[in-house]
């Protein structure tokens, strides 16, 4: 069977909906036993799941030949609700001219300057945190740090007050878990509650907003909020759900980053032992070999080819960047962990028009808080055993208790 093969029982290998015991631990080898029985795999819905590093970046290229768009795809899933209205507005799941209109507001706010200037207090907060951890001799490094961080700094971003921000991370794992391969009814209403409650609460705050603007070369909601150079606003609700997509997008890749950094600095010596005074290329390693963000979906718009297998239009396709990220044709040795790797050109953000506009600024925050953990913490253990989140599409942890 050739690389470019494809198999109608992908299913027999890996099902995403039901995946096997050990996948959540570690879905490595489950992702390299598919791309090496076929790349283009067909699922048992008729979709196909993709694991090759060269197909996801053609993909990535090809916007008007694979669509973001999930409209037809989320409609049987979420039903006229909550859940449906926000995940077929927000950035992420849109196609040109609107992806383009919103992604614009957006990098304007993330200019090199302004993230700059957002990472020039987190130093001292992440000191703040750590000051816990050394008199508590210890605690649980997502809680306690990895998620309390991104948290800040998109809240700042949005000017959420402080007071507010405890139920963020809940509503965002709550809207998020609904993106599973096959979420149960419990999981879709919990979706639901989370956007209905995150709507009222920005309604509210957007209000405010429209009555004291504040700076929009750093105010992501008063930049939202303005008019583009042609007088074209975003509708209330294209604001809301984007100013949640923010939200869920800023806090779940970088707490997930964060989280994962630590358990490899505890649990593998590669990492453990790296002690370059520069983070850049060690947060880039992490985001490789654990990407927090481990599958993406699209829909051929058209009959095309790719890889030597033909693709009907309206296929459904699961990019598996988890995979793509440790292919052996792009990387050597891919499931070694080396924070020297050069170059690293993963795909953990994306590419072409759709990579993440935060890129940069989940980059800065990971580099500032592992910096800062090493210099304050040069020594820690597990006292308990790291849980990882039971979710395919997103790679975390729950908890990762820590001891000095």
């Amino acid at each position: 069977m050739t690389r470019s093969a494809v198999i109608d029982d992908a299913d027999a290998i890996l099902r995403l909906a039901d995946p096997p015991d050990g996948f959540f631990d570690d879905p490595y080898p489950h992702y390299r036993a598919l791309r090496v029985a076929a790349p283009i795999a067909v699922a048992g819905d008729g979709s196909l799941l993709l694991t090759r590093y060269a197909d996801l970046a053609t993909i990535y290229r090809d916007t008007a030949t694979f669509s973001s768009d999930k409209k037809a795809e989320f409609a049987p899933r979420f039903g006229d609700g909550p859940l449906f209205e926000h995940h077929t507005t927000s950035l992420v799941f849109s196609d040109d001219p609107y992806h383009g209109r919103v992604r614009r507001r957006l990098v304007g706010a993330l200019t090199p300057r302004a993230v700059a200037a957002l990472g020039e207090g987190l130093e001292a907060y992440c000191d703040r945190l750590l000051d816990n951890f050394v008199r508590g001799h210890g605690g649980d490094a997502i809680a306690d740090y990895a998620a309390a961080i991104p948290v800040r700094v998109i809240g700042d971003m949005l000017g959420v007050p402080e007071a507010d921000r405890h139920p963020l991370r809940g509503w965002s794992l709550a809207i998020l878990g609904a993106l599973e391969p096959a979420p149960d009814t419990d999981r879709i209403a919990r979706g639901n509650a989370a956007v209905a409650a995150f709507a009222a609460y920005l309604g509210d705050l957007i209000v405010e907003r429209r009555r004291t603007p504040r700076d929009p070369e750093s105010d992501l909601l008063t930049r939202l909020i303005a008019s583009d150079a042609d007088g074209t606003e975003l509708s209330a609700g294209e604001l809301i759900h984007n100013a949640i997509f923010l939200l869920n997008a800023g806090h779940e890749t970088t707490s997930n980053l964060i989280g994962n950094a630590l358990h490899l600095i505890a649990t593998n010596e590669e990492a453990r032992m790296h002690s370059e005074p520069d983070e850049a290329r060690f947060v880039e390693e992490v985001l490789r070999f654990e990407s927090p963000n481990q599958l993406g979906n699209r829909r051929a718009t058209r009959d095309t080819r790719l890889g030597g297998v033909a693709i009907a239009e309206g296929t459904l396709l699961t990019l598996v960047i988890g995979a793509a990220n440790r292919d052996p044709e792009i990387f050597a040795e891919p499931d070694r962990f080396d924070p020297r790797r050069e170059p690293n050109r993963h795909l953990a953000f994306g590419a072409g028009s759709h990579q993440c506009a935060g890129l940069s600024l989940a980059r800065l925050e990971a580099r500032i808080a592992l910096s800062a953990w090493r210099r304050r913490i040069a020594h820690f253990r597990l006292s308990g055993p790291a849980v990882r989140q039971r979710r395919v599409r997103f790679r975390g942890l729950e908890t990762l208790p820590v001891a000095l």
